[in-house]
């Protein structure tokens, strides 16, 4: 991850998923479904990193896993 600060956002996000019923995720979790499409542009800046992250709804991450996993990559 970048720093602490982009690490406690994504702590923050994962335990509010986990208030909503989805106790198994992390901040690792949210950081790689964010930052999948970065590979791609590269890094953004800060502001866009923080968007990401604050406005990722749960139906969003849990499309990522259930791609993820039929591409074999969770």
């Amino acid at each position: 991850m970048l720093d602490k600060d982009i690490e406690a956002m994504c702590r923050s996000k994962a335990e509010e998923f986990r208030l909503l019923g989805y106790e198994y995720v992390t901040a690792k979790d949210i950081w790689e479904c964010v930052s999948r499409n970065y590979a791609k542009e590269g890094t953004p800046q800060i502001h866009r990193i923080v968007n990401d992250i604050y406005s990722l709804k749960v139906t969003t991450y849990m499309n990522y896993l259930t791609i993820s996993a039929y591409k074999g990559l969770k």
